[in-house]
């Protein structure tokens, strides 16, 4: 496994990345209502990602084609956008997005309500985004990869959540998968040692039933198998010599 320890110029272009991509969900957040396409979501999100002279990552990565994964409902990840699918009051929608800044990658993941939503889809977007700061709290020099992943299935799972086991997090910088990957929920081993100096890519996906997932008919759009909701936070962290630096984070 080749972990990549960041030079100090690499650290500040991903900053830089990173801080251009937590614009860009700041507006989609603002954009999210019902009556909404997703292909519009996408369309508003490249077209911020371009404003800043930056590429969005996901447009033709492996094939995908879109610039913003838009996920809804029991959709847990890489969503197509399409004119012909509508936000409806009641929906959750994950929105995961990554731009490239001269030559480096961020990547970010955050779920919404669309409208008024059930007690249940609140609590589960809440638990979410808790869970990825549960596990951060291990993201420090000297500690080991996977007391990142144990803390945030713990956390999840305690909630009666399924934590799924099918997509992971991972490394990220002048590729936007690098080793290592960064599973949500407990290993046998305690993984790779951190170092200051690596940006990892860590993002729980938390479906409200079981954790089982299946892939639809266009071999992108993943949905949780019992059909319950699924939320999804993400943010692109780098390890310090103290607390961890979230790159792509904003209020």
């Amino acid at each position: 496994m080749a972990v990549t320890i960041k030079s100090d110029r690499e650290i500040e272009l991903m900053r830089e990345a990173g801080k251009i991509l937590a614009n860009v969900h700041k507006e989609l957040e603002k954009v999210i209502r019902p009556g909404i396409s997703t292909m519009d979501i996408n369309k508003i999100g490249e077209d911020i990602i371009r404003s800043y002279d930056c590429i969005p990552s996901f447009l033709n990565y492996n094939g995908y084609p879109a610039s913003i994964c838009v996920s809804i409902n029991d959709e847990v990840v890489h969503g197509i956008p399409s004119k012909d699918r509508i936000l409806m009051e009641g929906d959750i929608i994950s929105l995961d997005a990554g731009v490239i800044y001269k030559g480096f990658h961020s990547d970010a993941a955050r779920t919404h309500a669309v409208g008024e939503i059930s007690a249940d889809a609140k609590k589960l977007i809440e638990v979410t985004k808790q869970s990825f700061f549960e596990g951060i709290k291990f993201a420090k020099e000297g500690n080991h990869l996977f007391e990142i992943s144990e803390a945030i299935g713990r956390y999840a799972e305690s909630f009666g959540y399924g934590v799924v086991r099918d997509l992971v997090g991972h490394g990220i910088g002048c590729n936007l998968h690098e080793d290592p990957q960064i599973p949500n929920f407990k290993q046998r081993r305690r993984g790779l040692k951190l170092q200051a100096g690596m940006t990892l890519a860590i993002e729980p996906m938390i479906n409200a039933g079981r954790y089982d997932v299946e892939w639809l008919e266009d071999d992108w759009t993943v949905v949780s198998e019992d059909g319950s909701l699924s939320a999804h936070y993400e943010n692109t962290v780098l390890i310090t010599k103290g607390e961890p630096e979230l790159l792509t984070m904003y209020e």
